[in-house]
């Protein structure tokens, strides 16, 4: 059974816009061109069992359009293999009414994604909603690192995601791209071996990137970069830290080295994966030895990673057979509360 725990679809008449814009803002190539029908044919291709679809809100208000949805697709799960998560922001006051909604029609989790919802991970808004999230006994499954859009947004990096591990300990945290996108020596040294799970999504392939897309979507500055939801609705970040203006001037913070040619003298490969934008295999086997393979999830965050890819990543990735099936499909199925039959995965009332 192979579970993919971090992929993302839209409406089929919002796909193409979507997917082109968000394609543009990061000058990366999709895998997939963003609708379900497309995702469906993949992982019949590459003998996905699930896929788990991560919503983003990006303003208050989208979570209602976006929770409907989760809902209606939820229903057909048994037979298209898709589960989705549902939405929630920040700014939402009425959160623990939306949470307890999504509970009660068995959604099994939320997604948050602090740099396009413009919020620090450790803020006072994030730090109710997981705690409310965990009351109900969901999931939370959180955008770690950096963000290839916004390269210096530091909203979810180690520092904050340690804080708020500091102030709340919810049981079932999953943060993706392998604790922290192109910031994988920190969560290394201060995340590995914490109670949470990783997500492979984004961090094992390296990119594929394109030129200039002006058929998709004109051309953003820097401080002016497009996100889409699941609506397809346009958010235009506008946020100090999208034009490289952090506004944290605490001395005390770890500050993020510069990606030119930086190695640790304690890696003996002399590779650093914060410079190369994806975890080399040994960097990989290093943080699933180290924090233990019964708390990673296969995620390829399709449609901006191949899922057949990324199953071929983890094949020949040196692991162990036990560590190859529980990150493919055990630890999630686990985690999402189904059961297995005859190596396939019903829901489990």
């Amino acid at each position: 059974m192979i579970i993919d725990f971090h992929t993302h679809t839209f409406p089929d008449r919002l796909a193409e816009r979507a997917v082109g814009a968000l394609a543009e803002s990061a000058k990366i190539h999709n895998y997939l061109d963003g609708t379900a029908k497309d995702l469906r044919r993949s992982m019949a291709e590459a003998g996905v069992d699930y896929s788990v679809l991560l919503p983003v809100a990006t303003k208050p208000g989208q979570q209602e359009p976006i929770n409907r949805l989760a809902l209606e697709i939820n229903q057909h799960s048994p037979e298209t293999g898709l589960i989705s998560f549902g939405g929630i922001h920040p700014d939402n006051q009425d959160y623990r009414r939306i949470l307890q909604n999504l509970a009660e029609n068995g959604v099994k989790g939320i997604k948050l994604h602090p740099v396009f919802q413009q919020t620090f991970l450790d803020d006072i808004r994030y730090l109710r909603i997981i705690s409310c999230a965990c009351e109900q006994e969901m999931i939370v499954l959180v955008h770690a690192g950096y963000d290839i859009s916004h390269p210096h947004c530091e909203y979810s990096t180690v520092p904050h995601i340690t804080a708020m591990l500091d102030t709340l300990k919810p049981p079932k945290l999953v943060l993706a791209h392998m604790g922290g996108w192109n910031n994988w020596l920190e969560a290394e040294d201060r995340l590995a071996g914490r109670d949470v799970w990783l997500d492979t999504s984004f961090s094992l392939l390296p990119l594929r990137h394109t030129p200039h897309r002006a058929d998709v979507a004109d051309s953003s500055p820097a401080h002016n970069r497009i996100n889409l939801n699941t609506t397809g609705e346009v958010n235009r970040c506008q946020s100090e830290c999208s034009s490289g203006n952090y506004p944290d001037t605490d001395p005390e913070r770890p500050q993020r080295p510069h990606v030119t040619g930086l190695s640790r003298p304690d890696r003996q490969d002399g590779k650093n994966p914060d410079t190369e934008l994806h975890l080399p295999q040994e960097a990989f086997l290093r943080l699933v030895r180290k924090h233990g393979a019964g708390r990673i999830l296969f995620g390829s965050d399709s449609p901006w990673g191949g899922q057949a890819e990324t199953i071929s990543y983890l094949k020949e990735a040196g692991l162990t057979p036990g560590e190859l099936d529980a990150i493919l499909g055990g630890n999630a199925a686990k985690l999402l509360g189904l059961r297995t039959i005859s190596g396939s995965a019903t829901a489990c009332c």
